[in-house]
């Protein structure tokens, strides 16, 4: 080729870019300036086009005891769906909609709380569908299954959203708290544990973010998608023992029922670590229904009140400390002067003489009381209000729960003083006391309260863990030694006599203030005081402090320290420390699977080989509910209990079985439960084979 041919193609070239290239800022010119392209209307295209947001929720963890015994879980929730219409039947031997009315409401009445006339009311309108509310609204799985096993014709259910459920009722109610859904329907915690470890409980939700069309539901083909997972919440373990828990819970339920309290607090703290092992107060609520709550104050940590006579076991002990303190010492009982206007007087009136102040102490003399706090406001280097200070009176503990109180342990005057060394004009908290009282089981030191033993989070990692921690150090071991010597007297001789009746050797100290009237002064009914008991058992080894308190109890001393000792005994003979029981191999554990929906058989079959007892509820085909659920552990010849989706279900052998495996069978079928007693079963109201009636029948047991 010639080079003026060349010339000439390199120009036609040129030519083409050149046209191309206006071209194409006349198509950008037109794109800018037009609101089309190829017949599309971009600005409708972009205008329908948005971005979506999906919330992805967390799962809140569940609450345990520290034994692994389940307190808290989040659950399906549903509303109970009655279709009344007669098209919706096809098949009369099949029926769809509510053939027999007045069967259906009695058959639902007690399981729904609602009256019979109430819920024939409702499957009377003439509607399609109508919803069995309120009693119908927002139920349990539990519930839901024990209504399908009724096999009512008519009566279904819808899903609803998740609610929080606490298998045990009333059971540390006020420990454990509560969760609600908010306004966002999401879970939050508003009392107790619940509460006080919300964000923990909550874990953190994740997102999804992609573009949709807006007449669309529907992700854009082929557009990003950004995506944050939600991380679950922690579990938390308390240091709560179910079963102990259980005999405190029966304790305070005897002070309501029998003696009329109207209030009353029952704690357990392990002697050497400080964990609250059982709290029980009643009046208590059921977290399920926050309807029945009466006050959001949880007693153990909220509750302000004269501690009375317990608090001459820190008197007395600070008095021997400071070396003021001869235990052989004859002192005049009865009355003394305090000022112009003052005079303290003891209990018995007249008192008992001449008598030694070891005496005193036994028989809780007020007189020998502010005999020591004078002696030490003019001869000691610290006062008895340091030593009060010290002790934790008059600040918080920093337990693991919310709204703890401070007390007052302000004194000025001589009076106040006196008033202060026997445990009146001045306020304390349940918890408090326990904290001051572990001094007498460490050798001096003061231990923190705690009753969270772990928390772990999602991927099985234990992020806290409680333990024993040292607050200070009050007294001398000899001072502790001299006044287990004192707690004992109580106990063999003095005012603490009727506790002498318990199986495990016991010492401790009784109290019973005054309550401050509104109108001054104090109230002076017979019954108008706090009575309270501070123990500690066994004596030679200590293991536990318990600590319990109640107002206006219409009973007598004797009667008070019956209901307590029968209590102590239970708790010592649960935890060996006295007569004997088979132990439980803990040697091993095993992680549950889900079976929910899976063939009985064969997951009889899968778990044939392993050492767990498996609790077989009903003779369906398919599983419908299990405890412990997935990841639950289950120890070595534990029980693991699978519900079947059987409409009969046949009364087992309960012999040998705990109150704890009796609770979980009951709770699973919504069986009512009573019983008497503490240990193992021994005894069942309803023979083994029966065929259950749940809503009309109550399970009576026997423990020993």
């Amino acid at each position: 080729m010639n080079k003026k041919a060349t010339v000439k193609i390199s120009k036609f070239v040129m030519l083409i870019v050149a046209f191309l290239f206006v071209a194409a800022i006349v198509k950008l010119s037109y794109v800018v300036l037009s609101d089309k392209v190829d017949g599309i209307n971009l600005q409708a295209m972009s205008a329908s086009i948005t971005t979506v947001e999906r919330t992805l929720y967390a799962s809140r963890g569940e609450i345990f005891d520290v034994n692994g015994e389940k307190l808290a879980t989040t659950v399906n929730s549903y509303n109970v769906i009655a279709y009344l219409d007669p098209s919706r039947t096809t098949d009369s031997d099949n029926p769809r909609h509510v053939v027999d009315k007045e069967a259906t409401a009695k058959a639902l009445a007690p399981l729904l709380g609602m009256s019979e006339e109430r819920i024939l009311e409702l499957l009377n309108k003439d509607l399609y569908q109508t919803q069995l509310g309120p009693g119908g609204n927002d139920i349990t799985e539990v519930l839901k299954n024990a209504i399908e096993s009724l096999e009512l014709p008519g009566i279904g259910f819808e899903s609803n959203s998740k609610k929080r459920y606490y298998r045990n009722s009333t059971f540390a109610s006020y420990i454990i708290g509560y969760a609600k859904k908010n306004e966002e329907g999401k879970l939050v915690g508003e009392l107790g544990i619940e509460g006080y470890f919300d964000d923990e409980l909550s874990g953190t939700d994740g997102y999804t973010k992609y573009l949709k069309y807006t007449s669309s539901n529907y992700q854009i083909p082929n557009t990003p998608e950004e995506t944050e997972e939600a991380v679950d919440g922690s579990d938390i373990y308390l240091t709560i023992d179910f079963d102990i828990q259980k005999l405190a819970e029966k304790a305070v339920s005897t002070f309501a029922s029998e003696y009329n309290t109207e209030w009353a607090i029952f704690t357990v703290m392990d002697a050497h670590t400080g964990a609250i092992v059982a709290s029980a107060t009643n009046p208590n609520f059921d977290p399920n229904d926050t309807n029945t709550i009466t006050s959001y104050m949880n007693p153990l940590v909220s509750y302000q009140y004269e501690p009375g006579s317990v608090m001459k076991i820190f008197s007395f002990a600070a008095a021997i400390e400071e070396g003021l303190y001869d235990g052989d010492e004859i002192y005049k009982s009865g009355s003394i002067q305090v000022d112009s206007e003052t005079i303290v007087n003891d209990a018995e009136k007249g008192g008992w003489g001449d008598i030694s102040f070891d005496t005193g102490f036994a028989n809780s003399s007020n007189v020998a009381a502010t005999i020591l706090a004078f002696r030490m406001l003019e001869s000691a280097d610290k006062k008895l209000p340091d030593y009060y200070a010290d002790l934790g009176f008059g600040k918080k503990t920093g337990i693991e729960l919310a709204n703890e109180a401070v007390g007052d342990i302000g004194v000025v005057y001589k009076s106040e003083l006196s008033n202060a060394s026997f445990g009146q004009g001045i306020s304390v908290t349940p918890i408090q006391m326990l904290q001051a009282l572990s001094s007498m089981t460490n050798d001096g030191n003061i231990i923190k309260p705690y009753i969270v033993d772990k928390i772990v989070d999602s991927e099985g990692n234990v992020t806290y863990e409680g333990k024993r921690e040292v607050v200070a150090n009050v007294y001398s071991s000899k001072t502790v030694e001299e006044m287990h010597e004192l707690m004992h007297k109580v106990i063999s001789e003095g005012t603490g006599k009727a506790y002498g009746n318990a199986s495990v050797s016991l010492m401790g100290k009784t109290g019973t203030a005054q309550i401050a009237s509104s109108s001054g002064g104090y109230m002076t009914g017979e019954y108008d005081t706090i009575r309270s008991f501070a123990g500690i058992f066994p004596e030679e080894d200590p293991e536990y402090i318990v600590y319990v308190a109640a107002r206006h109890f219409e009973g007598t001393s004797t009667k008070f320290a019956n209901v307590i000792t029968t209590a102590i005994d239970e708790i010592a003979k649960y935890a060996k420390l006295v007569g004997s029981a088979s132990e439980n191999d803990l040697s091993k554990v095993y992680t549950v699977d889900n079976y929910l929906s899976k063939d009985i058989n064969n997951v009889t079959s899968i778990l044939e080989n392993t050492p767990i007892n498996k609790i077989v509820v009903g003779n369906g085909k398919y599983i419908i509910n299990q405890y412990p659920l997935k990841n639950g552990i289950v120890l070595e010849n534990g029980k693991l209990f699978l519900v079947t989706n059987s409409s009969e279900i046949a009364m087992p052998d309960m012999t040998g079985w705990s109150l704890s495996d009796v609770q979980t069978y009951c709770d699973l079928i919504d069986l009512k439960l009573e019983y008497s007693g503490y240990g193992y079963v021994v005894s069942q109201s309803i023979a083994a084979g029966t065929i259950l009636d749940l809503a009309n029948m109550t399970l009576s047991i026997q423990l020993e």
